[in-house]
């Protein structure tokens, strides 16, 4: 064959392709089986696998349909689904594009709102501890409900026929259809932003469950758990029961229950207020009574009778206390005379004044003796310097020249023997009044010594 004859692999596909968009059978195809590979994509494009015991084939829904299903599908769930198949040129397959999916063997709203449960249930907002407690006698109460339903002239009707002090604020809201979800959940936020309610009744009459599903919406779930002001939920007959119902404060089986829960009976209250105020009348009358003669017992008790014998003893006991007082007062008072007079006399003993007296006389007596040893001292160092003195005298050699006797110098030494001398030497002779310059003529030597 020639190149020119092999189709290309876009060709075939697009020939393929339009083979199944000519088939009327694979227009609209209703198929079952199991989910299989369910993967939501976050664009939410939902993409699985279909399959049965013998088969399998790939599956989309587009966001714009997957948007509209009440429940979450899931791997191993049996559905029925409608759509048709074509090709999916990019990769050369065929797949079934799904335009609705409903479970098999149960509803599809039945899951949405099990699943829905669970998911809040994880949360916490059914957890009692998050439960508001009920104001018992509410001063307003707002109604959450439609308008022209009967569910809002049995609420109204009972409240003002079971406590006409209430006053009642309506809040006409959409309890059915598209948007009736946001309606409801507006309205409680609306009802919070006033805060003139003190209880706010969610609900409306029966129907089925499409008519309520309104009240299985997340976004009603989180308006009731958010309200700062209590819910009571009062939705469908007693066998239904909503996502609101767990979520609220209280639940009510009927709109006309939730009034009843929501405000006592005026009737009752008036009773049970006679019955008090006859149970208080009859206790005071009965302690009027025991009080009364337990008066007159003590009146005519022997204290009371005679009530100065009450406190003789007491009497009796401050004489004697005031005694024992004045004579432990003058004990007191004696022994601190005593240790006065003896404090004085230590004081005068060990006066300072007595002490300088003593001192002083202590000093003249000092003084008196140095005076005297020194002037002894110095009369000893008198006589002994006039001894002294006259020592000198006696051993001057002046004094003794005055005898007649001299001393004889040559060359300024004395002369102590006349080997000192010769003949023609110039001495100097010491009188005791003068020097006279001499010149030896002779020298004679004693007899017996030798002369030179």
């Amino acid at each position: 064959m020639m190149p020119s004859s092999y189709l290309t692999v876009k060709a075939l596909t697009k020939y393929i392709k339009r083979k199944f968009d000519a088939d009327p059978h694979l227009r609209d195809v209703y198929v079952k089986g199991e989910l299989s590979n369910v993967k939501i994509h976050p664009s939410g494009h939902i993409y699985f696998t279909l399959k049965d015991d013998a088969a399998r084939i790939n599956a989309l829904m587009f966001r714009s349909q997957a948007s509209l299903l009440k429940f979450k599908p899931e791997d191993g769930m049996q559905v029925f689904i409608r759509g048709d198949v074509n090709v999916y040129e990019a990769q050369g397959s065929y797949q079934l594009y799904v335009q609705s999916m409903e479970p098999d063997g149960i509803g599809s709203l039945f899951i949405a709102f099990n699943q829905l449960k669970e998911k809040l249930y994880k949360e916490g907002l059914f957890d009692p501890k998050f439960k508001q407690p009920i104001p018992k006698f509410p001063k307003t109460i707002g109604v959450c409900t439609a308008t022209s339903g009967a569910a809002i002239r049995d609420i109204c009707t009972t409240i003002k026929r079971r406590y006409p002090l209430a006053e009642i604020i309506i809040y006409p809201t959409l309890v059915q259809g598209i948007g009736a979800a946001e309606s409801i959940a507006k309205n409680i936020q609306l009802a919070n932003s006033h805060g003139f309610a003190d209880i706010l009744i969610v609900g409306r009459g029966g129907g089925s469950i499409e008519d309520l599903w309104a009240f299985n919406e997340e976004i009603v779930a989180r308006a009731i758990f958010e309200s700062r002001i209590p819910i009571i939920s009062a939705v469908g007959h007693e066998t239904d029961t909503t996502i609101a119902d767990y979520v609220a404060d209280l639940r009510a089986p009927t709109p006309t229950a939730a009034a009843e829960l929501a405000v006592p009976n005026i009737q009752e209250l008036y009773q049970r207020i006679l019955s008090y105020q006859s149970q208080m009348h009859q206790i005071v009358r009965s302690r009027v009574v025991y009080e009364r003669n337990r008066l007159t017992k003590l009146q005519q008790s022997y204290p009371l009778s005679h009530p100065e014998r009450l406190y003789r003893p007491f009497t009796e006991r401050l004489i004697q206390a005031d005694l024992n007082l004045q004579r432990a007062s003058q004990m007191y008072l004696m022994k601190k005379k005593n240790e006065l007079s003896q404090m004085e006399g230590a004081l005068k003993v060990h006066s300072p004044q007595n002490s300088i007296v003593y001192y002083k006389k202590q000093v003249e007596q000092l003084s008196n003796i140095l005076t005297r040893t020194v002037f002894q001292v110095l009369n000893r160092k008198k006589d002994n310097f006039l001894f002294t003195v006259r020592t000198l005298q006696a051993l001057n050699p002046l004094t003794i020249m005055e005898r007649g006797f001299s001393v004889t110098y040559k060359d300024g030494r004395v002369v102590k023997s006349i080997s000192q001398v010769k003949m023609e030497d110039h001495v100097s002779i010491q009188f005791h009044d003068g020097f006279v310059e001499a010149k030896v003529m002779e020298i004679r030597k004693k007899v017996g010594e030798n002369n030179d």
